[in-house]
């Protein structure tokens, strides 16, 4: 609880005090500033708070969408019934441009906590207070700091790093791109940093864990050996820092999908690190958005329909994959608000492993957490990566065979390591949906999913069941209008 309720937003703090310094004659010990500000340990734990805090803004959703899911409609796998959101149909069509208010609330949040860790990391140490704590809070820091430009690199492509706390007469105020080797560097420097920083390897609270350290530092890993980095050597460090995860014993699937969107099992199981949320005070508001439009089944009084699965996609998965049978992953049918003995065939495939069930029916205020890694991942990670480094092994196939003895498919088997390869892929793209995962995958592999062929293409050229192709330039967002206009070091990236 004490993530969102005692946190202190430094960077808006630095700016009030720095506007307010011309108006003043002498200090004024009631504003607080990087110099007066971390004197005590409670100011170590508010500051490191407060990067937690751009954690939430993005999966901000309602009538206008959400930022959270422009990767979703880049995948050309999401619908939506939302005809105001015009942000998400300009990603949905391929017609995207720097003005879309995703890609800004993205890069201006994520930023935002890039900050507030540059202040922490540099400032803490000063601090007189117990040492272990000191080093878990700054590994904390370092996770939280990787994690955002792990995000803002991938999306975003050629963009600033700056590791030092920025105030307005900084000189990196306005900082050049960086090269991305660069900062996919800093990012694993940044989590072996946290590796060592003493944190317990689960943490129920929802604070940062040695296990989330690790498993992100696969997904990093990963992401290196494929596009645009191509370092294969790091398919072998992957798989290894996930069999890490794997073999703490720490982390397990849940038994039933459904424990996957219920409140009370957050940062449990298999959840190993989430975005936080709380029923009325800080509730989780994208639930408005994946249920259908004003069909009355929700007692939120927005309905928006802000995003549902492309039925190709859904019909793409073998037969009797459990993720697809009714209220599992995904959902057709509901009771109606008026009367609850009553059901209304919708249609189409609703997100259902994000409802909740208490908030729709009853509370309008959800206290559902975002899952961020989960041990889902961290065994297809494995897989994927095992598979990459040594070819089909006993290793790859326990790991993903996890995964589809869940679903109550067949293991896998006898696969050359192409096929296995595909059959990992697919198990990620149908295990891991609409979880702000897919798209980073297909801009890693360069390839996209035909849902009719149940094969992978070529990135550019693939062309979306509903009709537009991916362009080169698609491999990476816009970066938006402002920060173009306000940083003339910055480039636009290639076709927008």
């Amino acid at each position: 609880m004490e993530l969102y309720i005692k946190k202190i937003t430094l960077v808006a703090l630095l700016i009030s005090a720095a506007s307010c310094a011309d108006f003043l004659d002498e200090t004024d010990n009631s504003n607080f500033t990087i110099e007066n500000y971390f004197t005590k340990p409670e100011h170590a734990k508010s500051a490191v708070n407060s990067i937690y805090q751009s954690l939430q803004p993005v999966m901000s959703s309602g009538f206008g969408g959400g930022p959270w899911m422009m990767v979703e409609f880049a995948t050309g796998l999401a619908d939506t019934e939302l005809g105001q959101a015009q942000n998400s149909l300009f990603v949905k069509d391929l017609v995207n441009n720097s003005d879309n208010g995703y890609g800004q609330t993205i890069w201006t949040t994520y930023y935002r906590g890039i900050a507030n860790a540059n202040i922490a990391i540099a400032k803490i140490p000063e601090i007189v207070m117990d040492e272990t704590a000191k080093k878990k809070l700054i590994g904390e820091a370092k996770f939280l700091r990787a994690y955002y430009y792990f995000n803002l690199i991938r999306i975003f492509g050629n963009i600033p790093l700056t590791l030092e706390p920025i105030d307005l007469t900084s000189a990196d105020l306005f900082a050049p791109p960086a090269n991305p080797e660069v900062v996919y560097n800093q990012i694993v420097l940044d989590l072996k940093d946290a590796e060592e920083a003493g944190l317990p390897l689960r943490e129920t609270t929802g604070r940062v864990s040695l296990g989330a350290v690790k498993s992100l530092l696969s997904s990093v890993y990963l992401t290196m050996g494929g596009y645009p980095l191509q370092k294969t050597e790091n398919y072998a460090l992957a798989a290894a820092k996930a069999k890490e995860v794997i073999d703490s014993g720490e982390f397990s699937l849940f038994p039933t999908y459904g424990d996957l969107h219920i409140p009370a099992k957050k940062n449990l199981g298999e959840n190993i690190f989430m975005a936080q949320f709380s029923a009325f005070i800080l509730p989780s508001d994208w639930q408005v958005s994946i249920i259908p439009y004003n069909r009355g089944i929700s007692n939120y009084s927005a309905e928006t329909g802000g995003i549902f699965a492309n039925q190709d996609f859904i019909e793409s998965h073998e037969a009797g994959d459990k993720r697809t049978a009714e209220k599992e992953f995904y959902y057709t049918s509901y009771s109606l608000r008026a009367d609850r003995t009553k059901t209304l065939e919708l249609g189409d495939y609703y997100i259902y492993k994000h409802f909740d069930v208490l908030a729709q029916t009853s509370t309008t205020s959800s206290g559902m957490n975002w899952p961020i890694l989960r041990f889902a991942e961290v065994l297809l990670i494995h897989a994927e990566a095992s598979n990459e480094a040594s070819g089909p092994n006993t290793d790859a196939y326990a790991s993903v065979n996890q995964i589809r003895k869940r679903a109550e498919l067949a293991p896998l088997s006898g696969l050359s390591k192409e096929k296995l390869r595909e059959a990992i892929w697919r198990e990620k793209f149908f295990e891991l949906s609409y979880e702000n995962k897919t798209w980073f995958d297909m801009v890693r592999i360069r390839k996209g999913f035909n849902v009719k062929t149940r094969e992978f293409e070529e990135y550019v050229g693939h062309k979306f069941v509903y009709g537009p192709t991916l362009k080169e330039r698609e491999l990476l967002f816009p970066i938006p209008t402002a920060e173009i206009r306000n940083n003339k070091n910055l480039i636009q990236n290639s076709g927008y």
